[in-house]
Parts: structure tokens; sequence; C-alpha cells
């Protein structure tokens, strides 16, 4: 039997698709704020006098770098509390997954941007008088966040993307519901389509939001 598009499916479907994205916005908030913090720590800790600080926030950096994020939010969800006795609600282990996940590749944007400030910018604030910290907070941290801007909104959009994953341990964001939708309807072809679309729409959102920052704080 030939295929017939129904353009009408699309229409129909996405009021329902929205309480997808709605959980799917909010992971990805909440699992990039909490992923920020970490991969600032990471990166910190990897720039660190300490052998054992830098050394730790290299395994956790690899490990996390080294396995893909499904088998993390397995993981997590199914073998740690089989192995710890406790269970965690799925969208708690999403937002942990996406902080986790996304915190590795933060650390390493963090370290890379404060390492490209030059040296002397420390060595100039340590002449004035500030200390370390304050130098790092006053001089150093200021100029490599303009430079982390760029490759943080490409982490924004790679982990808004990988929520479609979390639809394995039923989270029920974007993907999950498009799954749910197509499973009565048989409408594969214009669900999932829908679903990409609405994906394409919040990326190019976002990746038009990140240049008019960038263009703002280039001006300043």
């Amino acid at each position: 039997m030939a295929f017939n598009f129904d353009p009408s499916v699309m229409v129909t479907t996405l009021p329902q698709l929205m309480r997808g994205v709605h959980l799917t916005i909010i992971l990805t908030l909440g699992g990039l704020s909490l992923g920020f913090i970490l991969g600032t720590v990471a990166g910190l800790l990897k720039l660190s006098k300490s052998f054992a600080l830098r050394k730790a926030a290299g395994f956790y950096i690899e490990i996390i770098r080294g396995t893909p994020m499904l088998v993390q939010a397995m993981f997590l969800y199914f073998g740690l509390p089989m192995a710890l006795g406790l269970r965690i609600p799925p969208i708690v282990a999403g937002i942990i997954v996406i902080a986790v996940n996304s915190g590795a590749y933060i650390a390493e944007i963090v370290r890379g941007a404060v390492q490209s400030i030059d040296p002397g910018q420390m060595e100039a604030g340590r002449s004035i008088g500030l200390t370390r910290g304050q130098t790092m907070r006053y001089i150093i941290w200021p100029q490599a966040f303009k430079r982390m801007i760029p490759p943080l909104g490409n982490q924004f959009i790679i982990s808004l993307k990988d929520t479609s994953l979390l639809m394995v341990i039923g989270v029920s964001e974007l993907m999950r519901t498009g799954q749910e939708i197509t499973a009565v309807n048989f409408r594969a072809f214009e669900v999932y389509m829908t679903v990409g679309l609405v994906y394409l729409a919040m990326t190019l959102t976002i990746a038009r939001c990140l240049r008019h920052v960038e263009k703002r704080m280039a001006s300043r």
C-alpha cells in the first residue's frame, strides 16, 4: 500500500509534544547549571599545583568522556540503585546524567580558556598586591569567560539533543513523548518529522541568542 503523507498529523501532535519540550528544557537547564559548576571546579582543579587534585580531576574527565552517555544513564538509573538499594526518580537521574556528562566537557572548556590568557596577567595581578584567587576572580576569569561563550553554546546544544537518550530510563522528554504518540497513531513519519523540527527550532533559537550575547560582550 502506498504511503500517504498527512500534514494534519503534525499539527495535531504538536500540542502533545509541547509537554515533552517543557521537560526537555527543564532537564537541559537543570543539568547544564549543575554541569557548569562541576565543570568549572574540575577545570580549575586541572590547573591546580596539587598533583593529587590534577589527577582526580583528570580521572573524572577521562572516565566520563570515554564512555557513552547512554551507558552512564543506564548505570545511574539501573545499576547504581541495585548496588546501593535506593531508587532515583527518572527526572532526577536525567538531570544528574546531563550534569555529570556536560561537566566533563565544560571542564576542558574552562581549562583551555583560562590557559589561553597571557600568564603575565597573573604576575601583574600579584605584583599589585592581589592574591592568586583575587587575580583569578577579577582579572583572569572575566577574560576567560568571554572566550568560553562559543564552546559553552555548542555544549548547550549538544546537551539539549542528548536529552533524547534519557528516554531509555523512562523520562518523558520530547523524544519519548513522540514515541508514545507513534505507538497510538502509527504515524511515525509525521510524528518524528515534527520532533526533528521542534529540536531544530530550539537549537536554532539557542544559536541565535548566543550570537547576540557574543556581539554584546565583544562591543564591551
